[in-house]
């Protein structure tokens, strides 16, 4: 029997300067299976959120496997779900300021598309009112309820005020309600289990006293990948994890429950041999993640190397032997933190079958599209 290889090398990495970001496309369809799997196979419980991959043929990879919900935190990455010809599209952020009027633009741009967006601020929710009005659009929105986070949301004993408000607003339509439980990250399942339990009694509460109020149902979307598995298996809901597509190093150690596989990995190249026991690399902190204390990536190839200094375009890494370095050998890394990271890149080189193929643009990245 011959000796297996190792998954990661890329047979033309020649091809690819570094540092570049890699996705390996079958494992990426590898994790859309396997999160449907989670839900069951029951595919309209899933809303995925695209922060994490921020791509076009990412968005048509769900697409394909017959997801038709999706969850988004930029008036790009909206755009870009449309422009992939997504159905249904949930902004799961306030939208303030200009942003208004964009997500407005976005409804006439895409009519195709169904968009929605987040509320918990009374004045707020009238002016986006006032504003879809003047267009003649009326707006699903979603009410934040804040269940722990303490980032957005309105107090969940707030949320009827909230509701009424959204009844006098005739450009305005209460879609449901948004619980986004992302102060949960236990390693332990049932100390998670548990405290996902006690933000969903929160959200089902407001739910319970505002469905009777309404002759249609509303929609609740809970829980990110740390709390997804667990919310899936309730009565009602939609989940929206978003780093199960690509994974990373910071999930595999906190969710190792969880069945994702690395799908994204940071390539470098040795730039250098500082002495004895340290080598530099080409993986700046604009390269991988930076909001992490040391080490933000970890090294298939290289995993005795600690990393020790890091800056804009340098990677210092501590080895016990830099003889077994060369300058120019390719070292492959996986992130801490991939969503941050992808967002580093205009463009992610596609691998299959071991070889580098294609490009995608990392076309959300940008702060807009066209809208």
């Amino acid at each position: 029997m011959g000796e297996v290889k190792p998954w990661y090398p890329v047979e033309n990495i020649e091809e690819v300067d570094s540092p570049a970001l890699l996705l390996y496309k079958e494992k990426v369809i590898g994790n859309i299976e396997l999160v449907k799997e989670v839900a069951g196979g029951n595919v309209d419980r899933l809303r995925p959120h695209v922060k994490t991959h921020k791509i076009k043929e990412v968005c048509l990879l769900m697409l394909e496997a017959g997801i038709r919900k999706f969850k988004c935190a930029t008036i790009a990455e909206a755009e870009m779900l449309a422009m992939a010809g997504a159905p249904d599209v949930l902004l799961a952020y306030q939208p303030t300021g200009p942003k208004i009027k964009r997500l407005i633009q976005l409804t006439k741009t895409y009519p195709a598309t169904d968009f929605a967006c987040l509320v918990d601020d009374i004045q707020n929710t009238r002016l986006i009112n006032e504003l879809a009005g003047k267009a003649s659009v009326v707006l699903p929105v979603y009410i934040d309820l804040n269940v722990g986070m303490n980032r957005t949301g309105i107090h969940p004993k707030q949320a009827s005020v909230l509701a009424d408000s959204i009844r006098q607003c005739p450009s305005l339509l209460l879609k449901g309600l948004h619980a986004y439980d992302g102060q949960i990250h236990s390693t332990n399942l049932s100390l998670r289990t548990a405290e996902a339990d006690l933000a969903f009694a929160q959200a089902d509460r407001v739910y319970a006293a505002l469905q009777p109020e309404y002759d249609y149902p509303l929609t609740l979307v809970i829980g990110g990948t740390p709390t997804f598995p667990i919310h899936i298996r309730r009565q009602y809901g939609e989940c929206s994890p978003g780093t199960f597509v690509f994974w990373d190093w910071g999930y595999m150690e906190m969710l190792p429950d969880q069945p994702f596989r690395w799908a994204a990995l940071v390539v470098t190249r040795v730039i250098s041999i500082v002495d004895q026991t340290h080598i530099c690399t080409d993986l700046g902190h604009k390269s991988v993640a930076a909001e992490s204390p040391l080490p933000r990536v970890w090294f298939f190839n290289a995993p005795e190397a600690s990393s020790i200094a890091q800056s804009e375009e340098h990677l210092v890494l501590k080895v016990a032997d830099s003889t077994m370095f060369t300058v120019g050998q390719v070292l492959y890394g996986v992130p801490v933190h991939i969503c941050p990271t992808v967002a580093l890149y205009d463009k992610a080189h596609v691998i299959e079958n071991r070889k580098f193929t294609t490009t995608w643009d990392v076309i959300a990245r940008n702060r807009s599209i066209t809208v």
